[in-house]
């Protein structure tokens, strides 16, 4: 797995569920969410593969999210 995923999936940048969740678990459910701070670490804009297309987020000066083909 790459260091940019490593980032994105340590548990320090998910979102917690709720408490119930992480008390029967010990970590949040699968429908989890991260923070974009740990997205853009490295940068303005991120590649992500899916089905075989490759998509680019990017964040605008404005903070906003733009999601391209």
């Amino acid at each position: 797995m790459s260091l940019l995923m490593d980032s994105i999936l340590d548990k320090s940048d998910v979102v917690p569920g709720t408490a119930a969740d992480t008390r029967k678990f010990g970590m949040p459910d699968r429908n989890r969410s991260l923070y974009s701070d740990a997205l853009f670490s490295q940068g303005d804009e991120v590649f992500i593969q899916h089905q075989g297309a490759q998509y680019r987020l990017r964040r605008t000066r404005n903070g906003k999210l733009i999601l391209t083909k």
